[in-house]
């Protein structure tokens, strides 16, 4: 199969290239980038006013199977993340039964193999059944291509015992994806701690329950040598800890979700579950914190936390519904609007953080479209004007805060290993 797409403006971190393009795709891989390509081809894509990019890779999605397919499913979700533009998602190990062994991440294989049509790279639970008492199986669980480790979801508490995890993951390869929360500190609380949360009624989140875990897991991190990776930061201080921890010389990167950056707790329009998330919506201190963060490079990935959940769950009060919200098709037309077109990111940065920071952070040949690399790209309108209509989503999960919300950014085509796996042309 051969793809000539034509005109786009190509924007790949990997060597910098940021200019007007021609791409020609002959079966799985890039053969030549140049500003004119004279090919026969089976098929022409104008790609003209467009963004041509490495595809996306979000080290932070939620595909709810095995155990929670009425929620989403690896095939639903990875469809949605293709629909955003994602071409390699790294699903966290909380489902039922969690993904802690050798088998589990075999089964994942499979069933991404049968189900997906973008990659998908298993990340293993820290502990068994992520009760927090004892380690997974590691070592099985790396020789079955789980490249990274978490205990999404909750953090392990015993210090000890995730200490000893953070040294196997360490000896075996493995990223630490770090969910900084204090349980002791949470004291039942359900958005942020502040005015909001005084005016609604609810029991609160406050920072320490996040920056409390970031400071001892970045401890910990510098003692045992282990990559780690923090998820879904919302705090000002918890910028201000990852600058400290690469002073420290720890190996650290951190991501921001788009929600954490699109909105704060005064968003909050009432009792509506769609806008509760862990951690919750913060200050606008913490926003402009995090977004600082993210244009000087503290912050080196944008990660949506994808996070399904039925209507009836999210139709609850904020005080018992679930946590979390769902993120793959809006990530980049909020980036695009919150960052770029505001003056905080360039371009490039913006994929630097989608694409090429999270390749490298895993470990993976991704996040580079030049010539010989495989062709997982996407190909975006950074013009095209639109309102978030949850009932267009491809995922099972609608809760989102943004439905109605004006946004630029719309994605057109996603390819992986070559071929078109999602198209809106």
């Amino acid at each position: 199969m051969i793809t000539l797409i034509q005109g786009g403006y190509v924007l790949n971190p990997a060597t910098g290239l940021a200019g007007v393009n021609d791409v020609l795709v002959v079966d799985e891989v890039v053969k030549e980038i140049a500003p004119h390509i004279t090919a026969e081809a089976h098929r022409v894509i104008d790609a003209t006013g467009k963004y041509v990019m490495p595809g996306f890779i979000d080290l932070h999605e939620h595909l709810r199977e095995p155990g929670f397919e009425y929620k989403e499913t690896i095939a639903t979700g990875a469809m949605a993340a293709a629909a955003g533009g994602f071409t390699t998602i790294c699903p966290m190990p909380n489902t039922n039964p969690v993904i802690d062994s050798r088998v589990m991440v075999e089964y994942l294989n499979y069933k991404a193999a049968e189900d997906s049509p973008i990659n998908i790279i298993p990340v293993g639970a820290v502990t068994v059944a992520q009760a927090g008492e004892k380690l997974a199986d590691i070592k099985g669980m790396a020789a079955a291509g789980a490249r990274a480790l978490s205990e999404d979801g909750r953090s392990v508490m015993d210090p000890l015992l995730y200490k000893e995890g953070m040294k196997q993951a360490a000896a075996e390869g493995l990223v630490v994806l770090a969910h900084c929360e204090d349980r002791g500190l949470l004291a039942g609380g359900v958005m942020n701690a502040g005015r909001k949360a005084d005016e609604l009624g609810m029991p609160g989140i406050t920072n320490s329950v996040e920056d409390v875990i970031t400071a001892r897991d970045i401890l910990l991190a510098k003692e045992t040598g282990v990559q780690l990776h923090l998820c879904h930061c919302s705090t000002a201080d918890s910028v201000e800890l990852v600058r400290m921890g690469k002073k420290l010389g720890v190996r650290l990167s951190a991501e921001v979700c788009p929600h954490h950056f699109a909105m704060t707790e005064e968003d909050i329009p009432g009792d509506d579950a769609n806008y509760k998330m862990n951690p919750p919506l913060r200050t606008r201190a913490d926003v402009d914190a995090l977004i600082a963060g993210l244009a000087d490079g503290t912050m080196e990935v944008i990660a949506t936390d994808h996070a399904p959940h039925s209507a009836e769950e999210k139709a609850r009060s904020i005080r018992n519904a679930p946590f979390g919200i769902v993120g793959s098709e809006t990530a980049f037309a909020l980036t695009l609007t919150e960052l770029v077109k505001k003056g905080h990111l360039t371009p490039m940065q913006m994929v630097e953080k989608l694409s090429y920071n999270p390749a490298r952070i895993i470990g993976i040949d991704k996040g580079d479209i030049s010539e010989g690399h495989i062709a997982d790209l996407v190909i975006a309108d950074p013009d095209a004007e639109y309102t978030i209509d949850v009932r267009k989503f491809v995922s099972k999960g609608k809760n989102s805060p943004f439905h109605g919300r004006k946004v630029y950014g719309k994605i057109l085509l996603t390819m992986v290993n070559g071929e078109i796996v999602f198209e809106a042309l």
